[in-house]
């Protein structure tokens, strides 16, 4: 049976709630925006002992964050850029995401296709010295080498990934045989994989919890105005107000910061981000040609595209085009045919169609503002602007840019700026503290035998390898969940089973339907999805948030509404099954 503390450690996620904003309505710090960057903001100040909350409009890491390539890398373009410091923080954490998060992120081999050896060498050091695109014009390969060995030397740490490698046309055909004929090269290295971005937040929110009452946590709750009382908040579910008071506020809300500004009254222009759409492909002939790796390449218009292997299907990105944040961020038509001349272009025998297409998603980087300079040069590293909130003691700290990879550092260099304000110290830092169910992850072969030997018995071996690798250690307290009380596979999709749905819902912050389908699980990215599994998961989700009838059936609604909307997915009204 349950015990108290295991009690305890469910309600870990659910303990911070819009209530708990209203009942003590004061922080030293409030943080707008539940983005990885946010997320991990609220989790270095947290360990500080910080007073801190955080609030998102939406669900956590429902915008700019719930958009990546996937990826967790040093940014071997930005060296074209001249941004050696952030390539050089790149690799840095993106080496050691791979040791703190090994549930998460891992090595992935990466293969670049050239298709000349000389092109681009008179117009990179224009592109170097000016940020300007000028006329597009492919890299070759003595361009890619020297950037490749230039790449080794920042990311060695001890050999945590291995150098690059060259391969002639025959060697590389012999390799990757579905790869066009008329490439001369590949040249391939090592970056790495994030399988679950979602969850990898997820992971990072729950350890900032974890430390303790004084931190604090609202999805749902949009920063609208600012009034003498503090910053005033609105429940975007029942759309009841109220205000919290805070030392320092925070905007990390990514593209939308300078909105977020205009509501506290204090309009900026400091952002200027771009739109990036991705594809997923249910196309086994595609995936058989990837050869397991990512196919990283430049295409003819200067983009950088990935066709990328990823949980039995092909995920293809991205695009690089200037958006107006006020309007919705949608993957187009014209993007999804600019997919299919690229994977023709890479892989000319292989056919795709739109059939194939389980799901697509788009987001916008979180830029600075560019004016005339190219999206593709536009600096990917991040800074943070000052400035009061009207004339009272309150701070705003924007956040310009930022990405996945440098998150854990970012979060310090954001943490240290608010400690200082606030006349507080450092007392720990997070650099190698591992994150949620990478603590203890069995990341040798000899490891996880016992792992599986010790949490298999009651669910299976195979059970608990899957467990694993969806939770991480974290798997140990969901097998402890599902044996306590009888439990089944979903009919509508095997791979997830009623307990584990319930535990979900119980400890991991769902407010609607959708939470479970898009971040919570990965049931949309795959495909599969069916009007019959999204009632199922309703009537499993509804007991435990005390939805009715009437909430049950909007919550299906409205999920089927976001799939299609958003993410191209039309719900198959029979019974389907995911891979």
């Amino acid at each position: 049976m349950t015990t108290n503390d295991d009690e305890q450690r469910l309600k870990i996620m659910m303990r911070s709630s819009q209530s708990d904003l209203q009942t003590r309505p004061r922080a030293q710090v409030l943080i707008i925006g539940a983005g990885i960057n946010g997320i991990a903001t609220f989790r270095d100040l947290a360990l500080q002992g910080v007073d801190v909350a955080i609030v998102d409009r939406g669900d956590y890491v429902s915008g700019a964050s719930s958009a990546s390539s996937h990826m967790i890398h040093g940014g071997i373009r930005y060296l074209e850029n001249g941004e050696f410091r952030l390539v050089r923080e790149s690799v840095a954490e993106r080496n050691s995401l791979i040791k703190i998060a090994p549930h998460y992120v891992k090595p992935l081999k990466t293969t670049v296709p050239i298709f000349s050896t000389f092109s681009g060498v008179l117009s990179a050091p224009l592109r170097f010295l000016t940020h300007r695109q000028g006329k597009p014009q492919e890299r070759g390969a003595l361009l890619i080498k020297l950037g490749l060995s230039l790449y080794d030397s920042f990311s060695r740490d001890g050999g945590s990934v291995p150098r690059h490698e060259f391969r002639g046309a025959k060697a590389s055909l012999a390799q990757l045989p579905a790869l066009n004929p008329d490439l001369k090269y590949t040249a391939t290295y090592f970056d790495a994989s994030m399988h679950d971005p979602e969850r990898l937040a997820l992971d990072v929110l729950r350890d900032g919890l974890a430390a303790g009452p004084h931190a604090r946590a609202a999805n749902y709750v949009e920063a609208i105005a600012t009034d003498a009382a503090g910053v005033r908040l609105r429940d975007t579910v029942t759309g009841e107000e109220f205000a919290v008071e805070a030392s320092v506020v925070v905007n990390a809300s990514g593209p939308w910061t300078d909105l977020t500004n205009r509501s506290l009254g204090q309009p900026s222009a400091f952002m200027g981000g771009t739109k990036g759409s991705h594809i997923v492909l249910d196309n086994p002939e595609l995936l058989a040609a990837t050869g397991g790796r990512e196919i990283f390449f430049e295409h003819s218009d200067g983009r950088i595209v990935l066709i990328y292997p990823l949980k039995g299907r092909v995920m293809v990105g991205t695009t690089d085009l200037e958006h107006d944040m006020t309007k919705p961020i949608r993957c187009t038509e014209d993007e999804v045919d600019y997919f299919f001349e690229l994977i023709a272009h890479v892989f000319p025998g292989v056919p795709v169609d739109r059939s194939q297409i389980v799901f697509r998603f788009a987001g916008v980087r979180p830029l600075p503002r560019h004016d005339d300079e190219a999206p593709g040069f536009v600096s990917r590293d991040y800074r943070i602007e000052s400035r009061p909130l009207g004339d009272g003691p309150t701070t705003v700290l924007s956040l310009v840019g930022g990405k996945w990879t440098t998150f854990r550092a970012l979060a310090e260099h954001l943490s240290n700026d608010v400690l200082a304000l606030l006349g507080m110290r450092r007392v720990v830092s997070t650099e190698g503290v591992p994150i949620g169910g990478g603590r203890d992850y069995p990341v040798t072969d000899a490891a996880r035998r016992v792992w599986l030997a010790t949490h298999g018995d009651e669910v299976g071996a195979a059970r608990a390898a899957q467990l694993l690798e969806r939770y991480g250690s974290r798997a140990a307290d969901v097998i402890e969940f599902l044996v306590d009380a009888p439990d089944a596979p979903l009919e509508n999709n095997a791979d997830y089973s009623r307990r584990e749905i319930e535990y979900l819902a119980r400890t991991e912050s769902v407010v609607h339907l959708v939470d479970v389908l898009l971040r919570r699980t990965s049931m949309a990215f795959v495909g599969g999805l069916s009007l019959a599994l999204l009632n199922e998961l309703a009537d499993l989700v509804a007991p435990v948030l005390e939805w009715d009838a009437g909430r049950k059936a909007s919550e299906v609604a409205l999920a089927g509404e976001v799939l299609r909307d958003a993410h191209g997915v039309e719900l198959a009204p029979r019974t389907a099954m995911a891979g």
